[in-house]
């Protein structure tokens, strides 16, 4: 039994076409209008092209003359360009406690600036710990302490946030220092 995906990325072209009559289609957009199968398999071969199924959904289905190969190597080197084009956004995470003290911030804080200045996105985390749930307000207290710190070099996405034994909160790196690097 097939499943949707399998089903679309198989490819009917030539005599695996099935319908009788085909609306055609050229390789340069010129409409043959509704013809046989045969009819559009011939045109195909005098043009040494393949006849590709497009929408088999259609009434009458919808069939175009091209160069099967040659698309394929296309639309290959165009994901591969959109790949190479993608920008990869690195997540760093500095981990903070409700008991921490003032030098460890201070030392997390210069690490997590370095981050920021490389162009790296960072969560701040801090952990709650057995009766430190009941009192949240303490965790975020921590993260509005920490906040000052990178506000001249990183922009807040968003405020203290609550989820699970965790209170986040992310910031980006500003665009100034972006276009810098």
């Amino acid at each position: 039994m097939r499943d949707k995906n399998s089903r679309k990325k198989q490819v009917v072209m030539n005599q695996e076409i099935k319908a009788n009559e085909l609306r055609c289609l050229g390789e340069d957009g010129f409409a043959y209008g509704v013809i046989s199968r045969y009819e559009a398999i011939g045109k195909a071969r005098d043009l040494n092209l393949d006849l590709v199924l497009i929408s088999p959904d259609a009434n009458p289905p919808v069939a175009k003359i091209m160069d099967y190969g040659k698309f394929k190597y296309e639309q290959e080197r165009k994901k591969k360009e959109a790949r190479k084009n993608q920008q990869k956004i690195v997540l760093k995470e500095t981990k903070l406690s409700v008991k921490i003290a003032q030098n460890d911030i201070n030392y997390k804080i210069e690490r997590s600036r370095k981050f920021l200045e490389a162009g790296y996105h960072v969560k701040f985390r801090v952990f709650l710990k057995g009766r430190e749930m009941q009192n949240p307000d303490a965790g975020k207290d921590v993260l509005n302490r920490v906040w000052p710190m990178v506000e001249d070099i990183g922009i807040k996405d968003n405020e203290p946030k609550f989820e699970g034994r965790f209170i986040n909160m992310l910031v980006l790196p500003k665009k100034e220092l972006k276009s810098k690097n």
